[in-house]
């Protein structure tokens, strides 16, 4: 038995290696390796991988308390912590504009700060204390905070041979597997405390504001970028640009982006708004009216298993549809959601939840793919930055907006889908009006 146990630790020991390595000549495939993005990669692998952590140890503490008290407590911080950063949300693409030189800096930063949340969230979480929802929120915040940075900084390091499509289908990969192999880990070490899980995420958000900090100079380069609005609003010759309000410079930058990237926004936002909702909808739901013959957490880790092979499957797609139109693929995706929605509002069981589950995943990551390829395609290089990372904001604003939504409606299954559904198809019409009456400019062709 010692043989046989020795030679297993060995065999697995060489398929960890030889995974490692073939995951390294994946992700520094292309000259990915000499520009950077293979750093990028990593560094969201290390950061999916705690967030996964997070996430176990949050479903043994906070849906632990009674259903009524936590959703009171979610819905109040979510309106102090998460509001703010919504109504926020437009100005931090300029935010990083004017500090740009620091986007090594300000994504450690990120991770920094949910390892900080996450210590302290393990003893507040060891004693009871009241201060389990503000932290647990405040490392979504700095999470959602870390997706925008991290957008931001994916353009510098594309080697010539990578489109930005295939950069960010390599990053969402890297996602999925390290929220696989951070999930698997943390539910291990969860069998002695869930406190034990945010330690583990504390020691990898450590591990990630190093890779983060070790980033290539080139990310915090600006060579060549200016501000979108800038590009539309001309100056009279011989007159000094005059210095414009906040709100004033962000109805110039609407107005400046082309018509097919504001329409591939709005499906994005669509796809994502319904991703927030079935977070914490379907969580309450499920430990308040759990469906028949079956328990609330099998159910709901269906619905999250499905969610996440979604997930997996929109990268393969989006990478087999990289040819095609991406304005038919976020169109697509967000009629697929609208679809699932209406179904599972008229026919609701298990088997529709986990359909919703699967479509959402796979049609938030199509449709992911194709926005940033209208972004590439449509919109020059020397804002394609700015763009991305607004875009990028609109998304984390829109999840807030669902999750928000789902924390406010009654836990009945016809009026919670029935609601989300018709949102949904408010924003499919929106989608449709943008591209027929033209309100952005005219694609520009990328550099």
């Amino acid at each position: 038995m010692g043989r046989g146990a020795t030679a297993g630790v060995r065999l697995a020991g060489r398929g960890s290696r030889a995974g490692v390595s073939r995951a390294r000549a994946y992700t520094h495939s292309a000259g990915a390796g000499e520009s950077g993005l293979a750093r990028i990669v990593e560094l969201h692998f290390v950061s999916l991988a705690g967030d996964a952590a997070f996430t176990v140890a949050l479903a043994g503490t906070i849906f632990a308390i009674p259903t009524d008290q936590a959703r009171v407590q979610v819905a109040q911080f979510l309106l102090l912590t998460m509001a703010p950063f919504a109504l926020l949300a437009p100005f931090i693409g300029p935010l990083l504009d004017r500090f740009r030189h620091g986007r090594r800096w300000a994504i450690g930063t990120t991770l920094a700060a949910r390892a900080f949340l996450c210590w302290v969230l393990a003893d507040a979480v060891a004693s009871h204390s009241a201060w389990v929802f503000p932290t647990a929120l405040g490392c979504l915040v700095a999470s959602r905070a870390y997706g925008v940075t991290r957008a931001s900084a994916v353009p510098r390091v594309l080697p010539a041979g990578v489109s930005l499509v295939e950069a960010n289908s390599r990053n969402a990969l890297a996602g999925v597997v390290g929220m696989a192999v951070g999930g698997a880990v943390a539910a291990a070490v969860a069998g002695f405390g869930a406190q034990w899980s945010l330690r583990l995420a504390f020691a990898i958000y450590v591990v990630g504001t190093v890779l983060a900090v070790r980033l290539p100079a080139r990310v915090d380069s600006d060579i060549g970028e200016q501000d979108i609005a800038d590009t539309v609003v001309l100056t009279p010759a011989g007159r000094t640009p005059q210095r414009r309000h906040p709100l004033a410079r962000l109805r110039g930058r609407v107005a400046a982006l082309p018509t097919t990237v504001l329409a591939a926004m709005c499906s994005a936002a669509g796809t994502r708004l319904l991703a927030g909702f079935l977070t914490l909808f379907v969580a309450f739901l499920m430990r308040e009216h759990p469906l028949p013959g079956l328990s609330g957490t099998l159910t709901l880790a269906l619905v999250a298993g499905a969610a996440g092979v979604g997930n997996g499957l929109g990268t393969l797609v989006g990478n087999a549809l990289g040819h095609r139109r991406p304005e038919v693929i976020t169109a697509a995706s967000l009629l697929a959601c609208v679809l699932a929605a209406l179904v599972t509002a008229a026919f609701y069981s298990v088997w529709t939840l986990v359909a919703l589950g699967l479509v959402a995943g796979l049609a938030g990551q199509t449709v992911k793919l194709g926005a940033d390829a209208v972004v590439q395609r449509d919109v020059g290089e020397s804002v394609r930055t700015r763009v991305f990372a607004w875009q990028e904001t609109t998304l984390q604003t829109a999840w807030v907006i669902g999750g928000g939504i789902g924390i406010a409606l009654p836990l009945v299954p016809v009026l919670g889908f029935g609601v989300v559904s018709a949102l949904l198809v408010v924003v499919l019409l929106v989608t449709v009006w943008v591209r027929a009456s033209h309100i952005g400019t005219a694609p520009a062709p990328a550099a």
